[in-house]
């Protein structure tokens, strides 16, 4: 009982008076009055910056923060804590995360209307992570992850009626209906999935990583998995792979604390999990928090770059259950629950900056808010109204050519013949 109780107060150990400590350390900042360091820290993160899912209409000029929560590290010097950013980026993660947010809720309005049928996956309380790394990379950067990839898909540049178009089933799908919530991909970007297999993508990160080593280009691939995937062999031989041969891998734990319904405690003996690559360096980054992901993963792939692989754990909660099949209620507390949304919620961060650091008014927040809930809106009577696939994808993407396979219908006046 005491470690449950441990696990849950750390859940929730970023209050609101931390939050306002870190509202009165934030300062708007003349370029000639930042340190060295935060200057050079700061123009090399915002060159790598990917293009923005939404559009932004305040200013740049730079204001630092100093983040609430320090970064644990292992076999390496963490990052500072100072973050330098601009009013159009902190709008740009507002949008970011509450367009993100109220995707996957429409995402649960229509499961439960049996519009979505399958597994289905929610990232709502973990936007943050997404929105942090694509503030820190480039589209150059490869990035993999599991089945919880809605979100990813709009980091790497889609759009919410692709993906609600997928999970719909539906031709204009960002793949092209065949994959559903699990396996969507956006492959001009260097996204390569959403894959269902739990921790059979991070094999596949080291390879693209592999990939970036043998071209030279200055690039890292980010392998994403989560910690109820974090005790699997596979895992561990992908790093073991990374570290002989220095590939600019960044491995990613996103930390929700409950794996499939197990909390941490009860399924791993070293919850650490960014020390889980022995002689390979890692760093735990609180994943609530867009501007300390921003920070975390800029360091990690200059690291990366530098010296090899690098293991980055990012502490996180999921608010919906493992899946839309699991209530998420019967292994934790609704208090608990509510006790993170009020303290550590990543839309609530943002737009708490936005008013307390940037002066922007609660009327403007509404405004961009009504906008971005009918950009989801339009979207679901989009999806809702687009045609299926043609029958004859259902025997494509299965050999080059045909081979002569035949395909029997009901009826012989069916018979497809390939190739």
């Amino acid at each position: 009982m005491s470690s449950a109780m441990a696990l849950s107060s750390s859940l929730m150990r970023l209050g609101a008076s931390r939050l306002s400590s870190m509202m009165g350390l934030a300062r708007v900042a003349s370029s000639s009055s930042m340190s060295n360091s935060s200057s050079s820290m700061s123009s090399s993160f915002s060159s790598s910056s990917a293009a923005s899912l939404v559009t932004t209409s305040l200013g740049d000029a730079p204001i630092t923060i100093e983040l609430p929560r320090p970064y644990d590290t292992h076999l390496c010097e963490p990052p500072s804590t100072t973050v330098t950013t601009t009013p159009a980026e902190i709008e740009k993660f507002f949008k970011t995360t509450y367009l993100m947010r109220r995707m996957e809720i429409a995402c649960d309005v229509l499961y439960k209307g049996k519009f979505i049928r399958g597994f289905c996956h929610l990232y709502d309380g973990q936007e943050a992570i997404i929105v942090g790394i694509e503030a820190a990379l480039t589209w150059n950067d490869s990035i993999v992850t599991s089945y919880r990839d809605h979100c990813t898909h709009l980091g790497r540049g889609g759009n919410v009626k692709e993906v609600i178009a997928e999970l719909l089933g539906k031709a204009p799908g960002c793949s092209k209906g065949n994959g559903g919530s699990m396996h969507m991909y956006r492959k001009e970007t260097n996204f390569y999935g959403g894959n269902g297999i739990v921790g059979a993508q991070v094999p596949l990160g080291a390879g693209l990583a592999f990939g970036h080593k043998y071209r030279n280009d200055n690039c890292v691939a980010i392998t994403m998995y989560g910690d109820g995937a974090a005790n699997q062999g596979q895992i561990f031989e992908a790093m073991n792979m990374a570290a002989l041969w220095d590939l600019p891998c960044i491995f990613v734990c996103e930390n929700n604390h409950y794996g499939m319904g197990t909390a941490e405690w009860r399924s791993a003996k070293s919850p650490e999990y960014y020390k889980r690559g022995d002689y390979i360096p890692g760093i735990k980054i609180d994943g609530m928090d867009c501007l300390s992901v921003k920070q975390g993963f800029a360091f990690a792939k200059e690291f990366a770059l530098k010296n090899g692989p690098i293991i980055v754990e990012a502490d996180t909660y999921r608010y919906h259950g493992h899946s839309m099949s699991d209530p998420g209620s019967t292994y934790r507390t609704r208090d608990e629950i509510s006790g993170v949304r009020q303290e550590r919620d990543p839309v609530d961060r943002m737009r708490k900056l936005l008013i307390d650091v940037v002066g922007t008014s609660p009327d403007q927040i509404k405004a961009w808010e009504k906008e971005l809930r009918k950009e989801v809106d339009d979207a679901v009577e989009f999806a809702k109204n687009a045609p299926l696939p043609p029958d004859a994808q259902l025997y494509e993407n299965i050999y080059v050519d045909g081979k002569g396979i035949e395909a029997r219908g009901v009826e012989i006046s069916n018979v497809n013949v390939l190739g």
